[in-house]
């Protein structure tokens, strides 16, 4: 097993938080916020738009959604515990979003955790959305920022979650790799060790999690397996204006 990299003469700083109700202790002078939910919420706004969305507009509250319900050029999602919120068309699937005609619409999404975090880290300099979909292409987006960057994991109801800290250690892996970027919180290293340990095998996250048998009672399966394949896509969300836009990358 490869160590974790302790160079000492980093430019930058890449730090895990662990759930939104940290976020205050780790957010001084990162610039840029990577907000996660593997299961669901960010694996389905990156699905949503390689399937042709125009933005995402994601509220915390389901009244705030419920309002866009039958409006003309939007799609109303919304999730609570794993499941459809009743009166929606959708929740936070990206099996779903894949099914559906995005083209040129509007999403507006209230989850019960990755909402939550974009709500969290909203005020950051930049918010861009991770997932294992992107993990590539955001991980060589972020390589090339000179800035602090704070992987936001979005946890289980602002408690610790697997899936999420394991992704943020893979997105730690490539960074720290470059020399460029060094951690200085014990939450950062402890990531990068929980990805080293299941990088070989995703769906293990699910077989150690205790809310697998949830999972399988939602009959979520084939959702987790989609949201831990990696490189599937090359989107990566940025938050503006309070949407969730495709953010151009130059070649």
């Amino acid at each position: 097993m490869k160590a974790v990299s302790h160079n000492t003469d980093y430019k930058y700083r890449v730090e895990v938080c662990y759930t939104p109700g940290q976020f205050p202790l780790y957010k001084q002078d990162m610039g840029i916020v990577v907000v996660i939910d593997i299961l669901r919420a960010t694996s389905a706004m990156v699905a949503a738009f390689d399937h042709g969305v125009k933005d995402i507009i994601p509220v915390a509250t389901i009244e705030e959604a419920r309002q866009y319900i039958g409006r003309d050029g939007y799609i109303a999602a919304a999730e609570r515990n794993g499941e459809i919120v009743e009166g929606f068309p959708v929740g936070n699937s990206p099996l779903a979003f894949k099914a559906m005609d995005l083209r040129g619409k509007t999403i507006v999404i209230s989850t019960t955790n990755g909402t939550q975090a974009i709500n969290t880290g909203r005020e950051a300099r930049q918010l861009v959305i991770g997932s294992f979909l992107n993990l590539t292409a955001l991980s060589n987006w972020l390589l090339k920022q000179d800035d602090n960057i704070l992987l936001l994991c979005s946890g289980w109801k602002d408690k610790f979650s697997l899936e999420d800290s394991v992704f943020a250690g893979a997105v730690m892996d490539r960074l720290l790799e470059s020399g460029k970027f060094g951690v200085e919180e014990d939450s950062s290293i402890a990531s990068k060790y929980l990805y080293m340990a299941a990088r070989d095998n995703f769906m293990s996250i699910l077989k150690a999690a205790p809310r697998r048998k949830r999972l399988q009672q939602l009959h979520l399966l084939e959702d987790v397996k989609f949201c831990l394949t990696p490189d599937q896509s090359t989107a990566i969300p940025i938050l503006r204006d309070g949407r969730l836009v495709l953010l151009d990358i130059e070649p």
